[in-house]
């Protein structure tokens, strides 16, 4: 027997696989149903080899619970997707034929009508045939949005398999974070999770169906699936097939790591993305469920969902030790028993099965003295270009500023440390053509941006309130309304800032430029609650699920939908939801939220006890220094902004020709790139210039001050002349019931974009945080989020009748002896 590249790693192993007992039949019926579809008969699979893969086995222990005819269906989908992935190898990666792959690929869609009754077109081979007949058998069972989610994901698995053939041509290895993204949609786990529905029964309510949390379910799902699989099969994979889509390989690439070394670091992300999936189910659904009112038929549903999710990831594994498919063959030796009825043995009580590893993201050590920050050397080939009238910003931008409550005594920000910050630079170099009303406007915009960021965890983690921070996250839709009618008289400079930017930005706009524009800036409240959370657990949070959520507390979703509208009008949409753009306007914020992080270091780790940045999480993920960490986020960055120029010159073109895009679509998609090169270097510049991150100019008692000093946050006053509102209990509402935070987005801090929310009374001390019902949200729907909208407005506002917001009879500022302390910054990054 050779000898395995390495031995396995020691897994996670929270559930107990259990086996359907419909499993013959599922063999019986899914064979026959290959022959009929050609499937075997075909070059790319013997029956012999069809026998040993054992997918009925596969869906017999991911489906434990399916009735016969379900499972039968379920396993004919696993044996098409697993054919059509052989399939594609044979005729495409093996040959190169990136052409004859994409007409392949085209044609596939036209079997996947969202309505049955458009029919298809004549099936030319076993993949089209299987896919037709699969179609016609599983989607009449449910809705039309379930229909439309399966078909994207679907689409996507097939269309990533032409990600794979252009980097195996490239002979490319991606990158960590281009990785762990990819390989969701070319895996098929989504589409996994949708078939989990089906097969269960458990068909997700369309109101959450899309939000955060169900969408952090199925990718750390997908995450776990993928992570596995690839451990299990890289031998086949990079000995046998020349793959390059495996995460052993891009971590023994990444870090130079040796085979070995580079599995165990694939199972402890694996290991970490099952420790989110179990934070995100106990924490955040709850709260989903709640905030949407969703009954009991619509909770068990979810409940049904996410057990099938556990038990595809047990099973799955349990087949991944089995079939003749994988490397497994010495698993037994450092397992114990193998075989059928062996999975319970072992479950033997070790830290790593029992998920100990979990414990670790709650022992950081706060306010560590950690020093300036040793800064790697940054790779930036792009020109810095600064705008003529940077100095008419700085003046109107201070004036907005300290008009609305900003860089005054009593609020977050003294005046030297707005000017010292000096926001309109890192504007001239974002975009050095505007206007100097159009810069004047994205340095306010900057600005509002940072002291939201900074408000939240001075306001809310440090008064330990993530449910006001839910609360105020609620109310500042209300200063966004998309008719542009009125808004609630402002309590705070984050409230006035917004209700001014919004109706400045947003007057020009469609109706539709204005719900896209509106969802942007929900995505990046919703995100700085999620940090809150955080914050008040105490909590590192899993790098992968801190990388996606930092792009929306960075403001990046805003900052790349400012830059598309003005290039709308020559560029289809097409362009601006492909694959590729998204994958384009990623690893461009990923460059500047990396920057971010580098710089703000110790500020955020030594002054302020933040735990949202990439050097400190990195530290605690792969159990290593500062320095190390540091220049392994410097490597990450030269890696994105490299990722960035090869989707330009590489898929890119290929995309535009796909699309037949004309000379102007094309000139103006070359303005917009440009455009992410500006702010590439307008962010690295603004960092070494500003003052926000130097040591000297960071207060060393910030961390001390009294959230309740800060202006508009009199509601944290646990006493006070003024008395608290009697909470008034909406219909159907249990009368003192807990209004618990919801979590969603997350991303960069520092420059980026807007996002507010209020306050509420302090928690009881010894009191938990509660789980329980939670405040309606809808951050996916934002024309129903916009105050006045609805029923889900209506809600909102009343959720928060609870959360007493500073009547305007409080000072505005405190002042005299001892109100020192409300002069003190407590900014977030």
């Amino acid at each position: 027997m050779s000898k395995q590249p390495f031995d396995l790693p020691e897994f996670y192993l929270p559930y107990p696989a259990r086996l359907n007992e419909h499993v013959e039949s599922a063999r019986a019926h899914s064979k026959e149903w290959a022959w009929e579809m050609g499937i075997l008969g075909s070059p790319v699979w013997t029956e012999e080899e069809y026998d040993a893969h054992d997918y009925a086995l596969l869906c017999a222990y991911t489906h434990p619970d399916s009735p016969a005819p379900v499972l039968d269906t379920v396993t004919d989908w696993y044996v098409w997707v697993f054919y059509f992935d052989d399939h594609f190898l044979e005729l495409f990666k093996r040959t190169g034929d990136l052409t004859g792959a994409q007409e392949y690929l085209d044609r596939l869609r036209l079997f996947m009508p969202v309505d049955l009754e458009d029919g298809y077109p004549e099936a030319t081979n076993p993949v089209e045939k299987g896919l037709a007949d699969l179609w016609a058998r599983t989607v009449p069972a449910m809705s039309r949005q379930w229909r439309e989610r399966f078909a994207e994901n679907t689409a996507a698995l097939l269309e990533e398999s032409l990600w794979e053939l252009v980097n195996i041509n490239a002979g490319r290895v991606a990158n960590p974070i281009e990785y762990v993204e990819m390989r969701r949609r070319v895996g098929g786990a989504p589409w996994s999770s949708d078939l989990v529905e089906y097969a269960a029964d458990a068909e997700l309510p369309p109101e959450i169906a899309r939000a955060r949390p169900a969408n952090v379910l199925r990718d750390t799902f997908a995450d776990g699936v993928h992570l596995r699989n690839d451990l299990f099969s890289y031998e086949r994979e990079v000995g046998d097939e020349g793959e390059l889509s495996n995460a052993v390989l891009v971590f023994e690439e990444f870090f130079g790591h040796d085979t070995q070394t580079a599995a165990e670091l694939t199972n402890e992300l694996l290991s970490s993305r099952l420790y989110q999936f179990d934070h995100t189910a106990v924490t955040e659904v709850p709260v989903l469920l709640a905030e949407h009112g969703i009954g009991a038929d619509g909770a068990a549903r979810v409940a049904a969902w996410i057990k099938g999710l556990q038990d595809w990831q047990s099973g799955g594994h349990e087949w991944h030790m089995r079939s003749s498919r994988y490397m497994n063959s010495q698993a037994g030796l450092r397992y114990s028993p193998t075989g059928l009825g062996t999975a319970a043995a072992r479950l033997f009580p070790s830290p790593q099965n029992l998920g100990f590893g979990r414990f670790r993201n709650y022992l950081h050590v706060p306010f560590q003295k950690v020093g300036p920050t040793p800064l790697p050397e940054f790779e930036i080939p792009y020109a810095l270009a600064l705008s003529p009238h940077l100095d008419h910003a700085r003046r109107e931008n201070n004036a907005w500023s300290q008009g609305l409550g900003m860089g005054v005594p009593g609020s977050l920000w003294t005046e030297r440390q707005l000017k010292g910050f000096d926001f309109p630079l890192c504007s001239a170099g974002l975009d050095p053509d505007a206007t100097p009303e159009e810069l004047a406007l994205s340095s306010h915009w900057l600005t509002w941006g940072t002291y939201i960021d900074d408000w939240f965890p001075r306001v809310y983690a440090n008064g330990r309130d993530p449910l006001g921070a839910r609360a105020f996250a609620l109310r500042l839709q209300q200063f966004m309304p998309l008719d542009l009618g009125p808004t609630p008289p402002p309590l705070n400079p984050v409230e006035a800032g917004l209700a001014d930017l919004w109706r400045r930005t947003a007057e020009p706009m469609s109706q539709r430029q204005r719900a896209g524009f509106h969802n942007a800036i929900a995505v990046m409240i919703d995100a700085m609650a999620w940090e809150v959370g955080n914050l008040v657990q105490h909590r590192v949070p899993d790098p992968v699920d801190y990388v996606e959520m930092r792009r929306a507390t960075f403001g990046s979703q805003l900052t790349m939908f400012l830059c598309r509208l003005a290039h709308e009008k020559d560029i289809p949409d097409e362009v601006f939801e492909s694959r590729t753009l998204q994958s384009i306007n990623n690893a461009v914020s990923d460059y500047g939220m990396f920057t971010n992080d580098l710089f703000s270091y110790q500020k955020e780790v030594e002054f302020e006890d933040e735990l949202h940045n990439l050097v400190l999480i990195l530290q605690n993920f792969l159990n290593i220094g500062r320095d190390e960490a540091v220049d392994t986020v410097g490597r990450l960055m030269a890696d994105r902004r490299q990722q960035f120029e090869h989707l330009v010159a590489v898929e890119l073109p290929v995309l535009a020709d796909r699309l037949t895009l004309d000379a102007a679509a094309r000139a103006a998609l070359d303005s917009y790139l440009d455009e992410l090169r500006d702010w590439m270097v307008a962010i690295l510049h603004w960092h070494r210039h500003t003052s926000r991150y130097v040591e000297s100019e960071l207060d060393p008692l910030a961390h001390l001050s009294d959230p309740r000093s800060v202006t508009g946050t009199s509601a944290l006053r646990p006493t006070g002349g003024l008395p608290r509102p009697v909470p008034v209990a909406p219909p159907g509402d249990v009368p003192g019931a807990p209004v618990p935070v919801a979590a969603p987005g997350a991303g960069p801090s520092g420059t980026g974009h807007p996002a507010p929310r209020v306050p509420s009374g302090p928690p009881v001390p010894g009191m938990p945080v509660p789980v329980g019902p939670a405040v309606p949200h809808a951050p996916a729907a934002p024309v129903e989020a916009a105050a006045g909208a609805g029923a889900k407005g209506a809600a909102g506002a009343t959720a928060l009748a609870g959360h007493e917001h500073r009547p305007p009879s409080v000072p505005l500022y405190p002042r005299g002896l001892g109100t020192a302390a409300a002069h003190l910054p407590r900014p977030r990054s």
